[in-house]
């Protein structure tokens, strides 16, 4: 018998040590960027150990690298069901769950169940519950919930001090917020931290270009002409470091805007220009903070319909001459790289934001391609 109890264990330690090594080869694979060898190194190391969660994790993250994220998803779950301690594995999911498919009530609740910190699941310590307080902190952002996320993301720093991811996505939200002189303040400092980081850069040179076309009313021309300067050395340090996700913003002068904005309400079906004739088209460089911050509007908005829809107009009592449609040129510039795209964008803000006009919900422009 005891031969016997030596012999499996000994077979079972021979698994075990296939199974490493085949993590190991299935690491040199992947930092190779031999993906097919990895994910073949990672199928023979859950031969070796079919309850390997480091193999379905690995496998996870490979597969999620190659835009594969129902599978990688899957392999994460494997991962924990294997091993409900591996706190990777939960972090991963997360992860999906809220960046790839916006299943944000589900991580909300894997989030509140990995807090409350129970016995089976990972060990609640300050790096790992910090971590989770942020995952949780952009579930709630991407929800609009604004203020739950500063509240959240807060909690992480509390724990672990001048982190600059979190210091970050502080400051991005706080900038979502209207608080441009709080994001600002907050965004310096981060880049002191990590200076080599073209988020923060760029989101610096958002929070900076705000102040400097007064969007606070104590702003002096002195720190406007400041704020601007700052801005675009901001977006200049962004650009250098990556410049293929941040290009210096496009600029176009005012009468090409307009042109441009003409010929997209031109090519709006006659019967669609019958109804709008009466509602102007406004162009503003950016939101005001008091959109912001009242009206709930992203700083980064495009466009937007502000008034009354005309499904809805018979039944208030508001002047239809309020209505009207804003657009945004700073923003639309942002969000395009060449003079073309920003035409075609303008073309569909300008049809997005008519179709609020015509009652249609999100919803019906998605399918429209307008959203």
């Amino acid at each position: 018998m005891l031969l016997g109890r030596q012999c499996t264990d000994y077979s079972m330690q021979n698994d075990k040590d296939r199974y490493w090594d085949c993590l190991d080869q299935a690491m040199d694979a992947s930092h190779s960027g031999r993906v097919e060898e990895a994910l073949a190194w990672l199928e023979e190391a859950l031969k070796a150990h079919p309850g390997g969660a480091e193999a379905h994790n690995g496998r996870g993250e490979i597969l999620w690298d190659e835009g594969r994220v129902d599978e990688s998803l899957y392999e994460f779950e494997c991962a924990i069901e294997a091993d409900p301690k591996f706190s990777s594995a939960h972090m991963n999911r997360l992860e999906i769950l809220i960046e790839e498919l916006a299943e944000y009530r589900l991580a909300l609740e894997a989030c509140d169940e990995l807090l409350a910190g129970r016995a089976l699941l990972p060990r609640l310590d300050s790096t790992f519950q910090a971590e989770i307080c942020y995952l949780k902190s952009k579930a709630l952002f991407y929800q609009d919930d604004l203020q739950g996320a500063v509240f959240l993301i807060r909690r992480s720093l509390k724990a672990m001090g001048d982190h600059p991811t979190y210091s970050a996505f502080e400051g991005h939200v706080l900038f979502e917020m209207g608080e441009y002189r709080t994001a600002r303040r907050v965004l310096e400092r981060t880049s002191m931290v990590d200076p080599d980081s073209s988020h923060v850069a760029y989101s610096l040179g958002l929070v900076l270009e705000r102040i400097a076309y007064g969007e606070e009313a104590d702003v002096s021309p002195m720190m406007s002409d400041e704020a601007r300067v700052a801005s675009e050395a901001s977006f200049q340090r962004a650009c250098s470091l990556d410049p293929i996700q941040f290009p210096m913003p496009l600029e176009v002068s005012d009468t090409f805007f307009s042109e441009a904005v003409d010929a997209a309400v031109k090519n709006l079906p006659a019967s669609v220009r019958a109804y709008i004739e009466n509602v102007p088209l406004v162009v503003e460089d950016f939101p005001t903070v008091e959109m912001v911050k009242n009206e709930r509007v992203s700083p980064q908005i495009l466009g937007l319909f502000m008034g009354i829809p005309r499904t809805e107009a018979i039944l208030t009592e508001q002047v239809p001459d309020l209505d009207r449609v804003l657009l945004f040129k700073r923003n639309l510039e942002k969000h395009c790289r060449t003079r073309d795209e920003l035409i075609d964008q303008i073309q569909i803000t300008v049809r997005h934001e008519i179709g609020h006009y015509l009652g249609l919900d999100e919803d019906d422009l998605e399918r429209l391609g307008l959203a």
